[in-house]
């Protein structure tokens, strides 16, 4: 086994770091301005290819992405990540459509915990999740790119 790795590029939305595990597993995309954890920089296959994916998601021609993910999390918290990534492009999701979702209505201020511990972002698009009483909500890459996020996705529809 190999260690992990992480690389960072600027893209459309400013520099991005993306980690992966050593086993070809992306761990965590890193918005601008986040905290990296330390690790050796290289940019393995399954970076670039992510950087690629990414690149075009925010040139728009991409609508899903098509990588190996370690989400970091069992139990609920997957389950919500696994939700995430069937909310369609363009389209957003309340937090407690997603506790819904789950299997479990009322925990829609968990449901916004798991996405505030999203570890990659953008590709499990918890930007395309909102409250129900309006609003953008909170993102980990700011309330500016989520908006960008969102506006993005609906004008490529």
């Amino acid at each position: 086994m190999d260690y992990g790795c992480i690389f960072s590029k600027m893209t459309l939305i400013g520099t991005v770091s993306i980690s992966e595990d050593g086993d070809g597993n992306l761990t965590g995309v890193y918005l601008p301005n986040a905290n990296l954890p330390s690790m050796d920089a290289k940019e393995s296959e399954v970076i670039s290819e992510a950087f690629r994916q990414l690149d075009e998601y925010l040139s728009g021609r991409r609508r899903e992405f098509d990588l190996p993910l370690d989400y970091g999390f069992t139990g609920f918290r997957r389950s919500v990540l696994e939700a995430l990534e069937k909310i369609p492009y363009g389209e957003t999701r309340t937090y407690k459509d997603i506790a819904e979702a789950v299997g479990n209505p009322g925990a829609y201020r968990q449901v916004g915990a798991s996405c505030a511990a999203n570890p990659l972002p953008i590709i499990i698009p918890c930007h395309r999740v909102v409250p129900s009483s309006g609003g953008i909500g909170n993102y980990s890459g700011g309330e500016a790119l989520k908006r960008k996020l969102l506006s993005l996705e609906k004008s490529m529809l």
